[in-house]
């Protein structure tokens, strides 16, 4: 059994693969498993990984005969996986030597802690910016749910096996859900706490989050999915009522995405992302946003007629544009 099993989903990234794992491989925790699954990548990602496999037996490749998205690639390789604890490393990223055993030192030292964070260095060619987190030594689960709603806290990673078993990564949408199952594991975390081990995040302009597509609108389908699972486990009406304010205002920043960015859709994603956000919209209970919000130009949810509803939204960002106030969030 590894001690870190690290899950490394690969599509066409055969540019950044071998200092991926070369970095994985020179970890100062020998005793890791790194479980790589070509999501039917079309470059020559496959035959690397499996040229690395033939040279470290630590190295286990999956390959999928058909693309399928993060989430279920990353699960593939959860379900072979043998660590007490679990990782992530995308694979155009890296780690600094002693990431995974400065993240065990941890849960060797805090046995309630169910979830260790990296440090994070976002990575702009060149430029190496730190991602800044409010000071703490542990947090709670609640409390390390509720920052992570707007990324106060980050979502990379080391969790307990048992943890990251219960919840697998979302599938439910092509975009985005993977984000979701960072949140329950954080929820359902009786300590999260910090480690000074190193996680490189390379920052592309052309990923999902930053590319003009109909797949931004996943967004809001990933949070409907999420607010689902949080009413399963039957979570306090305080974490709902929480959760529907992030969603309310995805719902309104999506529509922002969609007035700076229709001309540059083509029709049907338009009509697609357009039905999206009207489905978020009615199914958003009012009942638990805050009352001041609700009440506020460009918020106010005018459930009854859509039509009212869009000329609001129209309004609003048409107003706010003037004034160059329109920056997206997501």
């Amino acid at each position: 059994m590894a001690t870190i099993s690290i899950l490394v989903a690969v599509y066409n990234a055969e540019k950044y693969l071998h200092k991926c794992l070369e970095s994985l491989l020179s970890q100062t925790l020998h005793n890791i498993e790194i479980i790589c699954v070509d999501d039917a990548s079309t470059d020559s990602s496959l035959n690397i990984l499996n040229a690395y496999a033939k040279k470290d037996e630590r190295i286990k490749v999956v390959h999928l005969s058909q693309n399928v998205g993060i989430a279920k690639a990353r699960n593939a390789g959860l379900r072979i996986s043998t660590g007490q604890y679990i990782a992530f490393v995308d694979s155009d990223d890296w780690l600094s030597k002693d990431a995974c055993e400065k993240a065990f030192d941890v849960f060797t030292h805090y046995p309630l802690t169910d979830t260790v964070l990296f440090q994070v260095k976002n990575v702009y060619g060149d430029k190496y910016v730190d991602f800044i987190m409010p000071p703490f030594t542990t947090l709670d689960g609640f409390t390390a749910f509720r920052e992570s709603l707007t990324w106060n806290i980050h979502g990379v990673y080391v969790v307990k096996r048992e943890l990251h078993l219960r919840f697998p990564y979302d599938e439910s949408a092509v975009a985005y859900s993977d984000e979701n199952v960072t949140r329950l594991h954080y929820l359902n975390s009786r300590e999260v706490r910090i480690c000074n081990g190193i996680y490189y995040y390379r920052q592309h302009l052309g990923s999902v989050t930053h590319r003009v597509s109909l797949r931004r609108f996943d967004y809001l389908l990933a949070n409907q999915s999420m607010k689902q699972q949080l009413e399963a486990l039957n979570v306090s009406d305080r974490i709902l009522d929480i959760y529907e304010e992030v969603r309310w205002r995805n719902v309104i920043g999506l529509y922002m995405f969609y007035f700076l960015h229709r001309k540059k859709l083509d029709r049907f994603s338009r009509q697609q992302g357009l039905a999206i956000i009207r489905r978020s919209w009615q199914s958003i209970e009012v009942d638990r946003l805050p009352r001041w919000l609700v009440r506020k130009f460009g918020c106010i949810p005018f459930q009854k007629s859509w039509l009212v509803f869009r000329l609001q939204e129209e309004t609003y960002f048409f107003l706010r544009a003037l004034l160059g106030k329109n920056k997206e969030q997501l």
